[in-house]
């Protein structure tokens, strides 16, 4: 069996590599910001009113919801709770809640792969498309999810591994604004 991670951890790890790293080496109590918190809010109105929805929104006619799915894999050593499961005519869409502005960033469109990995292997199913649901913005994009961003996740969790392993500290994000509101902001003493 693997070291196991996070889909959370892919996430983290494509926003600050420092993270994943305090998080599992110098676990330390940390504060949830502001964003955390409300985002956490949010997704439980989301989720209500995702109940009473129609799957129009994500170009699908009908389908079943499963919410809140905690899924695991020790073959991949990686487990997560995603969010809300889509089943419709046979196929699998993960979808991911996200309390953020604009576009989907890179981070969360590999968590989303992450989720999909994990789909894959429990229900023995390709996964090829997946959703972002935007809360501010009460907004859904479609993300495909290609076989070559599945190989970069199952190349960065080796690369998370290995980073534990040998207790490598990696150097800071070089977008210092994303700094101002981390929850290690305290304890990655030459970022300020």
């Amino acid at each position: 069996m693997k070291f196991e991670l996070t889909v959370n951890d892919i996430k983290q790890y494509l926003y600050c590599k420092r993270i994943v790293f305090f998080h599992y080496l110098m676990p330390v109590e940390k504060k949830s910001t502001y964003k955390m918190e409300h985002g956490r809010l949010m997704e439980e109105k989301i989720e209500h009113l995702e109940q009473r929805r129609r799957l129009k929104r994500y170009n699908l006619n009908l389908g079943e919801r499963i919410y809140h799915l905690l899924i695991n894999s020790d073959k991949l050593g990686l487990s997560g709770k995603l969010d809300m499961l889509i089943l419709s005519n046979g196929e699998y869409f993960p979808v991911d809640f996200k309390f953020t502005s604009g576009k989907p960033h890179k981070n969360h469109i590999y968590q989303l792969g992450g989720y999909a990995l994990l789909v894959e292997e429990k229900f023995a199913v390709k996964v090829n498309k997946g959703f972002i649901y935007l809360i501010p913005k009460n907004d859904v994009c479609a993300i495909s999810l290609t076989d070559e961003i599945k190989m970069d996740i199952l190349k960065m969790l080796e690369d998370i591994r290995l980073m534990i392993k040998n207790e490598n500290i990696p150097e800071a994000t070089i977008h210092r604004a994303k700094c101002a509101e981390c929850e290690f902001r305290n304890y990655c003493g030459d970022v300020f």
